[in-house]
């Protein structure tokens, strides 16, 4: 979520060293090691190079399903990860170098969890508590829907990937070609069910009783136990292939007038081209509700159980069971060029003028085919424990493709071109200051079937998508100035000062109007391609102390003004889903302090410990649109809101760590811990009149302890312990105007042990 979203990773081609390393590790989540229910599918699971135990056809048409829809369990798979990498150099003449470098890396992994939750709220009359949200009907008519589902969800994963690099450099020259490439593969199996609906509307529910209450003729409906199941296949593929050079150019000395003394300049040049691309070939979905045996008193007649399909709301135009095929092919390609002009001013103090160009173009293609059983009521009589998707692949249930799919072509194209100096005024003062110009250029073109359907900002319902309509034509030039000014009062005390103006961009994800959800029964995310890019003026003040080496104290100050900040807020049409709007105005300030400290500086019998320490207060608010708190402020909802946090903005973030090493024997200990504080995610919302608060991430924090210690010369053991606390990952509905927090979403993540043993060569 950083401003600008941009990160330059520049790779070496020539090592230092002669080097050869290897690892291997095997670990153990405590919520996944041992477990014979770990949830799958037929045909689920992963090879060793990170494809699909199971086949994916193309589903043909007209035709039968090929493939069951439903969660099965087996033995929890094992997770390790092992990695090799070794390079060198050779002098071929009188200091020209030659060398390479190459490294592969392997990794199986999984998770589980059976203690989710991911429910939906809202407050019907003002100043009323929370209650479930209801579709497609209401309690009043005795034939609704409820959304407060238990999850269980498991996951295995796959990733390998290989870098290889190769270059020649020499005092004045150096050019290096690089290649990167990865594979994931991620195989998931979720089962989402909601009885706690019923429950809630019918207390004390038995689902055994025919006569008793919610089992009646007329209360059959209301409320009735739902079952979904998402089975899903992903494969992520990503390369890099990057050419760059430094080459000083033999201009020789030259001065400036009498202040500045020119040295050769340097330039610094990068071309690449990238793809990632992602496969997903059969993500199936599958919803069911159950009915309990009713007894009829008018007929004398008991109605058995029986399972119906389940189209929740945002699927309510498919069958109970769909089949989508979805990939997505991004390739970019970017240069830059730098050139800087080394000087030494009028007292001799190095600085330095630096220009340059940067251009980077992104294309991507999205497409996606989705099947269903359109227009398909059949049913299944049995219990809830023998659950329809166990047997639903033979019986007989005709498929057809979809015509309600959206595929788009998108790109982003980006120019800029920037000037800066960094010019020391004094020996300890420094004026460092530049303007960048950049120019966007973001496209999405649509491309939609015949029945495809949009939510357009404020509708209340999905509308066909026409052509043209949801495209994106986006636009536009900013000159960002930069500075900044270093002093340094005290050889151990530097004061820093920056102003700067920065963007952050929309992405392809937040501007089109694709559904995207995890699971069926899950969160929804829908783009707005109305967003605009928001801009950001920075201030910052930091003081660093360093009385002595391995010490720091540091105290900061920050505060960021936003031009249209890109907000996640809720809006509720058939059903509830999170989009994101441009607000007016936003703000984030807040402090840093940070403090390190080598303890053996203190105490000799504390030789080898370490402490630190960062934590940073952020306080931020946006302001709402005018159209927004016009509704809050209304007679309906009467929960006046005119300003809120900004979303992906914590409280505060802490960060802790103890360090152990004892050089002599080659050991060490590390315990870090980090806290992040209350998130909004997403802003409070309205539906036909009733209130959805906002929600949060509730507060959570992160204990990790390792132990390594050196074998001989070339060994090292290494023991870890992740996540020690294991909290309860939570996202919960909060407002001023509802008491308390009530839980949206919730998960663990276990308790992870690895154990790895690594050796490291130099020659």
């Amino acid at each position: 979520d950083a401003s600008g979203g941009a990160v330059n990773i520049r790779l070496k081609g020539v090592p230092e060293e002669t080097t050869l390393s290897i690892s291997g590790q095997t670990s153990f989540n405590s919520q996944v090691a041992g477990r014979d229910d770990f949830l799958t599918y037929p045909g689920g699971g992963l090879n060793f190079l990170g494809r699909s135990v199971g086949d994916h056809p193309i589903q043909q048409t007209p035709g039968d399903w090929a493939g069951g829809p439903g969660t099965t369990t087996e033995d929890a798979p094992l997770d390790y990860k092992w990695s090799i990498a070794g390079g060198g150099k050779h002098e071929i003449a009188d200091g020209v170098r030659i060398g390479g470098f190459a490294s592969f890396f392997y990794e199986r992994d999984s998770s589980f969890y059976d203690d989710g939750k991911s429910d939906s709220y809202w407050v019907v009359d003002p100043g009323a508590p929370l209650t479930p949200q209801y579709t497609q009907g209401t309690p009043s008519q005795g034939n609704f829907l409820t959304s407060l589902f238990d999850v269980t969800r498991a996951t295995q994963s796959v990733q390998w990937g290989t870098l290889a690099t190769v270059g020649i450099e020499s005092e004045q020259h150096a050019v290096s070609l690089t290649y990167l490439y990865t594979h994931k593969a991620e195989d998931s199996a979720t089962l989402a069910t909601d009885t706690r609906g019923k429950e809630y509307y019918f207390p004390g529910y038995d689902p055994r009783d025919p006569t008793g209450p919610g089992n009646a003729p007329s209360e059959r409906m209301a409320a009735p136990y739902l079952r979904t199941e998402t089975l899903e296949y992903t494969e992520r593929t990503t390369g890099t292939l990057q050419l760059s050079g430094r080459n000083r150019i033999p201009m020789g000395e030259f001065r400036v007038g009498d202040a500045f003394k020119f040295q050769e300049p340097e330039l610094t040049w990068t071309v690449s081209q990238s793809f990632a691309n992602l496969e997903q070939p059969d993500k199936r979905q599958f919803g069911s509700a159950w009915l309990a045996a009713s007894y009829n008193s008018v007929f004398d007649f008991t109605s058995p159980a029986i399972w119906i399909p389940f189209r929740p709301a945002e699927n309510t135009n498919f069958g109970n069971f769909q089949r989508i095929y979805k990939s997505i092919e991004e390739d970019s390609k970017q240069a830059s060029v730098n050139l800087k002009f080394p000087f030494a001013q009028w007292d001799d103090q190095p600085g330095y003028l630096k220009f340059g160009l940067f251009d980077d173009s992104v294309d991507r293609d999205f497409n996606q085919d989705s099947f269903s059983n359109f227009n398909d009521e059949t049913s299944f009589q049995a219990g809830f424990n023998e659950p329809w998707s166990q047997v639903f692949d033979d019986e007989t249930h005709v498929i057809s493709a979809s015509e309600y799919d959206i595929d788009y072509h998108g790109t982003i194209d980006v120019f800029a071109t920037y000037g800066m100096f960094d010019l020391p005024l004094t020996s300890n003062v420094n004026l460092i200051a530049g303007a960048r110009f950049e120019s966007t250029d973001i496209t999405t073109v649509n491309d939609a079937e015949q029945f495809a359907q949009w939510y357009p900002p404020g509708a209340a319902a999905g509308v066909e998508l026409s052509p043209g309509q949801a495209d994106v034509d986006f636009q536009q030039n900013d000159t960002l100035p930069a500075v900044g000014l270093n002093y340094r009062p005290l050889d151990d005390v530097t004061i820093r000062g920056a102003f700067s103006q920065t963007i952050a961009r929309q992405t392809f994800k937040e501007l089109t109007p694709i559904i995207q959800q995890e699971f069926l029964g899950g969160p929804i995310f829908i783009g707005n391609p109305d967003l605009k890019t928001s801009g950001l003026t920075n201030y910052d003040v930091r003081v660093d102390y360093t009385p002595i080496p391995g010490s720091l104290l540091s105290f900061s100050w920050f505060k960021k003004d936003i031009d249209d900040p890109i907000e996640y807020v809720q809006r509720i049409a058939t059903f509830t889903y999170t989009t994101p709007r441009n607000y007016p105005k936003g703000t984030l300030d807040g402090f840093e302090v940070e403090a390190r400290q080598d303890l053996g500086n203190f105490w000799d019998s504390f030789q080898g410990f370490a402490v630190g320490v960062n934590g940073t207060l952020i306080d931020s608010s946006v302001t709402l649109p005018d159209d927004e708190a016009a509704i809050f402020s209304g007679p309906e909802l009467e929960a006046p809101i005119t300003k809120r946090d900004a979303t992906n903005a914590p409280d505060y973030l802490i960060n802790a760590y103890f360090t152990y090493d004892i050089e002599t024997t080659g050991t060490q200990v590390s315990l870090f811990y980090t806290v992040q504080g209350d998130t909004l995610v997403a802003g409070a919302g309205e539906s036909v009149g009733n209130f959805v608060p906002s929600v949060y991430a509730r507060r959570f924090d992160t204990l990790n302890l390792s132990l390594s210690q050196k074998l001989g010369e070339y060994f090292k053991l290494t023991f870890a312990i992740k996540n020690l606390t294991n909290p309860e990952i939570r996202e919960v509905y909060r407002s001023d105007y509802t008491e308390g927090d009530v839980t949206k979403t919730s998960y663990t993540r276990g308790i992870e042990y690895s154990i790895a043993l690594g050796a490291n060569f130099s020659f």
